[in-house]
């Protein structure tokens, strides 16, 4: 190879959007995204979902749950059809976008915080082709997704913590959060085991407190990091909190803890309970509901 020929900057940090298909209602779809590519990692992806409008529409960012040990952007918990989120979120008239991440065994925290970060900036990078308005984002997540959803929320003046994958220089702050059953501190985090019945339908490794696989061997500060309630400031966005009051993973006090951290900093907080609910809201009766409440919050925040 001459030297006129070796300018190559390197693997590419990120690829451009993929080619949309179209729904019946007008909706674009589009698949696998690598919003992220490192080195020694997966492609960080992404899934996109457009609706029909005159106007690019606002975007939420979903973030699924796992216990930072499994999980994937295209599945939803069992207690929902498939794409139920994504096809409300749609039918609502806003975009949605459904990530994907690197789990705690692939690597520490804040990989996962640094994650959902490169994949706001991403899209933020990338909307005019999209045809979304990033003006108005918001970040919704469940369990797992839940507690990173927060963290993103409250962390969008830390730059030590946006971490430097994939597209840089463009901001990873959003203006609302839907936090369904997330982590909030911690230091006040039981050490939780599933009842017995639960317990037998597990893998193994799930039977070790999930807030181990993230944390464990973290020193203080990074620890601390790792909780929300530790970022809660008053310059926050708003917070819808959902959380079944039976869950026996992450205990309803974690969003009551977060709810009274939010609103004593002054900060719009909402905190729905479920009554009876598990994780997952398993054993609610109504769970379209649940949905509906939050679609409707985010619509309502971010038009």
């Amino acid at each position: 190879m001459t030297a006129e020929t070796t300018d190559w900057a390197g693997p590419a940090r990120f690829l451009p959007p993929t080619e949309p298909t179209r729904r019946p209602d007008g909706a674009r779809h589009h698949a696998g995204i690598t919003y992220a590519a490192t080195a020694g990692y997966r492609p960080l992806q992404l899934d996109l979902w457009v609706p029909e409008s005159p106007t690019p529409p606002p975007l939420v960012v979903w973030i699924h749950g796992g216990g930072w040990m499994i999980g994937d952007r295209r599945y939803l918990p069992e207690t929902l059809r498939p794409n139920q989120l994504f096809d409300a979120l749609v039918g609502a008239g806003l975009a949605v976008a459904t990530i994907d991440y690197r789990l705690a065994l692939e690597a520490p925290f804040p990989a996962q915080l640094h994650d959902a970060k490169a994949a706001i900036r991403y899209l933020r990078a990338h909307a005019g082709e999209l045809g979304i308005d990033t003006g108005r984002i918001g970040v919704w997540g469940e369990s797992a997704g839940g507690h990173l959803a927060a963290l993103v929320g409250l962390t969008g003046h830390r730059g030590d913590l946006e971490g430097g994958i994939g597209v840089v220089g463009e901001s990873s702050a959003v203006d609302v959060v839907v936090d369904w059953y997330g982590v909030a501190d911690f230091t006040t985090m039981p050490r939780m085991t599933p009842p017995p019945h639960i317990a037998a339908t597990l893998e193994p490794a799930m039977h070790t407190p999930p807030e181990d696989s993230l944390v464990a061997g973290l020193d203080d500060a990074a620890r601390a990091d790792a909780s929300p309630i530790t970022h809660v400031a008053p310059d926050a966005p708003p917070f819808l909190l959902v959380h079944g009051t039976a869950d026996w993973l992450v205990p309803y006090a974690q969003s009551e803890q977060l709810h009274a951290a939010l609103t004593g900093a002054g900060v719009d907080c909402r905190l729905e309970p479920v009554d009876g609910a598990q994780h997952i809201f398993d054993g609610h009766d109504d769970i379209d509901a649940v949905v509906q409440l939050s679609v409707d919050y985010l619509v309502e925040a971010l038009r």
